[in-house]
């Protein structure tokens, strides 16, 4: 299957336009169907969540690899993953389960109502 990452500003507008949000203790999921036969996605991680560079680093490697692995569960959405509190190598297992529940959740989304609602 193949994975691509959003990566102009008009991709993520796109989807932070379309307003459906999937919401976690760690990561808010911006979710938004497409019709390229893959999964794109995009992440967030801003200074206020973490100041240090190395920080924000260390998340967006943890979760492109996350990204990498549960790549089956969101066929055919762009998805933007915003962290919404900073994390550490303590809290990677919490994180995985969280990213995992929210890619759960938006399989039982369907396409046809995200695009209705829009």
């Amino acid at each position: 299957m193949n994975v691509q990452r959003l990566k102009k500003t008009d991709e993520f507008s796109s989807v932070f336009n379309l307003r459906k949000r999937l919401y976690g203790e760690w990561l808010i999921a911006h979710i938004k169907p497409n019709t390229f036969g893959c999964y794109r996605f995009g992440l967030v991680v801003s200074k206020k969540t973490a100041k240090l560079a190395v920080n924000r680093n260390y998340m967006k490697r943890v979760l492109r690899e996350l990204c990498r692995l549960e790549v089956s569960a969101v066929y055919g959405y762009d998805v933007v993953l915003q962290v919404r509190k900073a994390f550490q190598h303590a809290d990677f297992d919490r994180v995985q389960q969280e990213m995992s529940f929210l890619l759960r959740k938006m399989q039982k989304t369907s396409p046809e109502k995200l695009s209705r609602n829009s």
